[in-house]
């Protein structure tokens, strides 16, 4: 316990040896300094100068008038700690942004006026993980082919919503006809927590991460001309775009079954209307569920009947407006 104490403390801005002494004193009690050092076989200055860092620090201080020291509340102390460790980043922030902007300037220049950054060939998957993890509140996304990994589940994605961050996605119908990356990748991520909507078509592939910065991929049509990602920093352009998610995510469908969907629908026809609701053809959905195109039929049907219309544009209003979706 003790040794994992002391490295809390270092991650908080105290030396090795200011840690050491903290922790006997919340072991041994008050203690003179004499006999600190003497407990941990050290020189008397060099705990006097450890105590005189704690006590600055509102960490340890007098018991009496017999020069016992002991801790005290570390309220305080740690506040402290924690400005000083912020103000220590914010510091390491800035001179790593003025580095990187002098790498730019003068040992890559890249076509960019400040408010975007283009990255290029290999580089983009590993850049596209490093942004994501920051993340702190919410992704918004529009997901279409291509992709820069395989058909496997979005680990990152995982993490991130375990630890409270928002995803709500738009897929294009594309990606849901793109064999194994429903069932690998959009089924599982749903299940962990992410909202999810479909449309025919996306306008751009696109992530916007805490409304911060963007990711904008090509289309596939351009994807065969050249590969490449754009990364936009706060702009008109950013909101621009965080517009153009919220118009789309207003007019896409829900891709999963809601709370509201009546209880006695079975599985397989929960899985149906999901399918049938991401635009899928008839033999793409058979084909999804294992099925017949006429045992599809006869479970479309046996919705229809539930919601009472006479065709499957009317099942998907009813769907919609009733809460199954």
């Amino acid at each position: 316990m003790a040794g994992r104490l002391d490295a809390h403390l270092q991650r908080l801005g105290l030396s090795e040896r200011d840690a050491e002494v903290y922790t006997h004193l919340l072991a041994a009690g008050p203690c003179r300094p004499s006999e600190v050092a003497k407990s941990l076989e050290l020189k008397p200055r060099d705990v006097k100068a450890a105590l005189d860092r704690l006590s600055g620090l509102g960490l340890v201080g007098l018991t009496g008038t017999d020069g016992a020291i002991a801790p005290i509340s570390p309220v305080s102390g740690l506040d402290l700690l924690a400005r000083e460790r912020e103000s220590e980043l914010r510091q390491a922030q800035v001179a790593t942004t003025l580095a990187f902007d002098t790498f730019k300037r003068t040992v890559w220049p890249q076509p960019t006026d400040g408010l975007i950054e283009i990255v290029t060939g290999g580089e983009i998957r590993e850049r596209i993980r490093q942004i994501e993890a920051t993340a702190t509140t919410e992704i918004l996304r529009f997901d279409s082919p291509p992709y820069y990994t395989t058909a496997i589940p979005n680990d990152m994605e995982h993490v991130n919503l375990a630890r409270g961050v928002e995803y709500r996605v738009v897929y294009a119908k594309a990606a849901m006809e793109r064999p194994g990356y429903y069932e690998a990748n959009v089924q599982p991520c749903i299940a962990a927590g992410e909202q999810a909507r479909v449309l025919p078509s996306v306008p751009v592939k696109l992530s916007i991460v805490d409304q911060r910065l963007a990711l904008v991929s090509l289309s596939i049509q351009q994807a065969e001309v050249n590969r490449s990602l754009v990364i936009v920093y706060p702009s008109a352009l950013l909101s621009a775009l965080t517009g153009l998610f919220e118009i789309a995510w207003r007019a896409a469908l829900p891709m999963h079954v809601g709370e509201h969907s009546p209880s006695a629908l079975r599985p397989v026809e929960r899985q149906v209307l999901e399918l049938l609701a991401m635009g899928l053809t008839d033999e793409v959905i058979a084909d999804r569920l294992g099925v017949s195109r006429r045992t599809l039929t006869r479970h479309v049907e046996r919705l229809m009947s539930r919601a009472g219309v006479d065709g499957r544009f009317q099942l998907g209003l009813y769907a919609g407006r009733n809460g199954w979706l």
